[in-house]
């Protein structure tokens, strides 16, 4: 779906409704123009709000980006006090992003029903400039050249689609990725209704009475909260719209996708300018190829045509994971025609640090010269340990969250562990992080198989869960589980886990 199709549907549902009210509430219709556009903002918010609601994970993930964004751009300003205010608001990423969403949406009812006309109309213009400064900064980052601040407007140069900081805003969540620049001007437009409510709010049509109005409202934030609670903390979204959704083939769709890049960059000609009378002609790949000479670099400027220069690709391009060793492991992955069991570990929460004093041995070197017989200026060098002391050293060391480690000692890992000599393979992936922290985490939790890293905001995508389980065979996704839902692996092989395996 694009965007023009989905404000199309949201017309026609405006449509709907604008009609409705004219035959059940014609007395209250003050304005059809005012009519229209209640039902059209009210139900765009409303449907823009629950493809939200279904994950407002991925909402709380994209908050997480702006804010860290915004700490380094406000940091190198006048204003580099109200820095600090960021990592606090990353902290609260979750509850930031659910409060939007449900406030998004019980303003949308409002809206419809135009429960307190005046209020609705001036939160209506402020949540919409607040969401047009977020997709305006989206999009001009694309004019803000790596290594130049936001504010250094004198430094801004050609848009360029790789300079954003964010690249999409995340208006409709996963189930529909916006270009920045169509984001922005989808809330530059919706500006225009923004004002007209706040300067003819005593025209809007008042459906039902008072107190109705008021319990509808209500009850709609009442049970939006309920809903958004139970995908954050009960389960992954009971609608996915990612990219690794169940029953994807991910080997493949990226296949797909890297024919379809290549295809996308392929250059089909050139733009070639003379740089002596200004004069501009397109040659034709194939005969630039046998021409080439004819057009010097010192006399030419030469720009190439691709394709598709705007393609853009899922996340399932960026599908990668990697062994302690550096060695890829994603083609052992998508390649095993078996069962796997992925235990995605996005974070390994700490609860801090501690600083431990250890002992170890400060070993003091001498070196011993020889004169070589038969010499006189030719010498060997020998080392030996001259004493060995033993030293106090102190070192800081993570302290896990004693709840998240629980997860995998009590959830994660006695699936896992009933999977050995079952003929499923299984391993974990979590971000980058030192291999001696990763080791520590394993030891203290006793998960005893592999530990393999990956991207975070890819294994963010790929389960909202941390920790939980996803189940693989021969390339595609099987089934995901958070680790509040999570089977017995008696129960996977049951329902999910077909034999004969391979013993």
């Amino acid at each position: 779906m694009t965007i023009y199709t989905l404000i199309l549907y949201v017309a026609i549902a405006a449509a709907i409704l604008t009609a409705i009210t004219g035959v059940a509430f014609k007395d209250r219709v003050k304005s059809w123009v005012m009519t229209y556009l209640q039902h059209f903002c009210g139900s765009l918010f409303i449907f823009s709000g629950y493809v939200k609601a279904v994950d407002p994970l991925g909402t709380a993930f994209k908050l997480e980006q702006y804010f860290a964004e915004f700490y380094y751009t406000f940091g190198e300003t006048a204003v580099k006090g109200i820095a600090p205010m960021f990592p606090w608001l990353a902290e609260h990423s979750v509850l930031l992003s659910a409060a939007t969403i449900i406030f998004e949406i019980m303003l949308g009812v409002m809206l419809i029903l135009a429960y307190r006309p005046k209020l609705t109309a001036w939160l209506f213009l402020l949540l919409v400039l607040f969401f047009t400064a977020l997709t305006g900064y989206t999009y001009l980052t694309g004019y803000v050249p790596s290594g130049v601040n936001f504010f250094e407007f004198g430094k801004w140069g050609e848009y360029v689609k790789t300079n954003m900081r964010v690249t999409d805003c995340g208006c409709f969540g996963d189930f529909l990725k916006l270009k920045p620049k169509v984001s922005f001007l989808k809330d530059v437009f919706l500006l225009i209704p923004a004002f007209y409510f706040v300067f003819r709010y005593s025209k809007m049509h008042e459906l039902f009475t008072t107190g109705v109005r008021r319990w509808v409202t209500i009850l709609v934030t009442l049970g939006f909260t309920a809903f958004s609670y139970y995908n954050i903390f009960m389960n992954e979204p009971v609608v996915d719209f990612r990219p690794f959704r169940e029953g994807v083939d991910v080997r493949a769709q990226r296949a797909k996708e890297a024919e379809e890049e290549a295809a996308a960059y392929k250059v089909l000609a050139y733009k070639m300018k003379s740089k002596s009378s200004g004069e501009v002609i397109t040659v034709p790949y194939e005969q630039y190829m046998k021409e080439y000479e004819k057009y010097p670099e010192a006399e030419w400027e030469m720009e190439q045509i691709k394709a598709n220069p705007d393609y853009e690709h899922s996340k399932i391009s960026e599908f990668e994971i990697t062994a302690p060793d550096g060695s890829n492991m994603t083609d052992a992955l998508l390649q095993d025609t078996g069962y796997f069991l992925m235990v995605v570990a996005y974070k390994l929460k700490e609860a801090g640090m501690e600083t431990k004093t250890i002992m170890v041995n400060d070993t003091t070197f001498v070196t011993d010269s020889s004169l070589v017989t038969g010499t006189t200026d030719s010498f060997t060098y020998s080392k030996r340990v001259a004493s060995i002391v033993p030293k106090e050293v102190k070192e800081e060391i993570i302290i896990f969250d004693p709840e998240y480690m629980d997860r995998f000692k009590t959830v994660i890992n006695p699936v896992i562990m009933s999977a050995k000599g079952t003929g499923v393979k299984f391993f974990a992936a979590t971000a980058p992080n030192d291999p001696a922290t990763i080791n520590r985490f394993k030891e203290q939790t006793g998960s005893e198989y592999p530990f393999f890293t990956a991207d975070d905001l890819l294994l963010k995508t790929i389960m909202r869960s941390n920790p939980g389980i996803v189940l693989w065979k021969d390339g595609k996704i099987l089934q995901k589980w958070h680790y509040k839902d999570m089977m017995s692996f008696e129960e996977m092989k049951q329902h999910y886990i077909k034999l004969p395996l391979k013993q």
